[in-house]
């Protein structure tokens, strides 16, 4: 199987500096600071008409955890049903129960949404929340996942390259693993050997400095840091730099 780099995107922008860069798929958000949220149907629609990019839509109502309410699970599916109708070519999402165990429930009904288009279904880094990864993938396996972004449980995929190693060994045969959280063009070669993923997943972040952030008396900075009049971006060179290193 080829190689594949997806790239984490938060806007249009981000996603013309990505496929500039070479990059043939992204994960289309909004909000990355809080992890990356649902992305607009406009913002789908603009990537998919100037770019042969292969899309996977996130599908997040909001930030923190993936345990969500009756009320926000109807706006998970609805927004889901948009994306796929205007052209998304598969979602990331996640349902996690209190007991941070797969919600069998709705990731079943998510599936069968996804496959009636014939797209791709991916399950988000909500696995690196599970208390167990091992019934956790094989019951992903049985509800027909088709793929899983994961850093091995860890805060990077560096960190958690064993439990990476592991599940590509054991079930990379039945479920597509796309390692991410931390890779880059100085780390991704040795992790692709030593795991023997096909796949990564990388934000090829860089920051850029917007004067507006505060008022005399306002402060609408999220990074906390040394500037903080900053917002992220995908940097077109970070990209090809990283698929170069991949394909090295």
């Amino acid at each position: 199987m080829k190689k594949i780099v997806e790239i984490c995107c938060g806007s249009y922008e981000d996603a013309i500096n990505a496929y500039n860069g070479g990059a043939e798929r992204i994960e289309l958000n909004s909000a990355l600071h809080l992890g990356g949220l649902t992305p607009s149907v406009s913002t789908l629609k603009l990537v998919k008409k100037h770019t042969k990019l292969r899309v996977i839509c996130m599908v997040r109502p909001r930030g923190a955890g993936f345990c969500y309410s009756d009320l926000e699970k109807k706006q998970i599916f609805a927004e889901a049903k948009d994306l796929l109708e205007y052209g998304a070519d598969g979602l990331a999402f996640g349902f996690l129960t209190e007991d941070r165990i797969i919600d069998l429930e709705c990731t079943q009904r998510m599936v069968n949404l996804v496959h009636h288009y014939g797209k791709t279904a991916v399950f988000h880094r909500a696995f690196d929340c599970v208390k167990d990864d091992k019934t956790a993938i094989n019951e992903l396996i049985r509800l027909k996942v088709d793929r899983v972004l994961t850093s091995g449980l860890k805060a990077t995929a560096v960190e958690g390259k064993e439990i990476i190693r592991n599940l590509q060994e054991t079930v990379g045969a039945k479920i597509e693993i796309l390692a991410g959280s931390g890779i880059n063009k100085d780390n991704v070669k040795d992790l692709i050997e030593y795991t023997k993923v096909k796949q990564i997943h990388s934000s090829c972040r860089a920051w850029q400095e917007d004067k507006t952030t505060f008022g005399d008396f306002v402060n609408y900075a999220f990074v906390q840091g040394k500037n903080k009049a900053c917002y992220d971006y995908v940097d077109e060179n970070l990209v090809r730099n990283l698929i170069k290193a991949v394909n090295e």
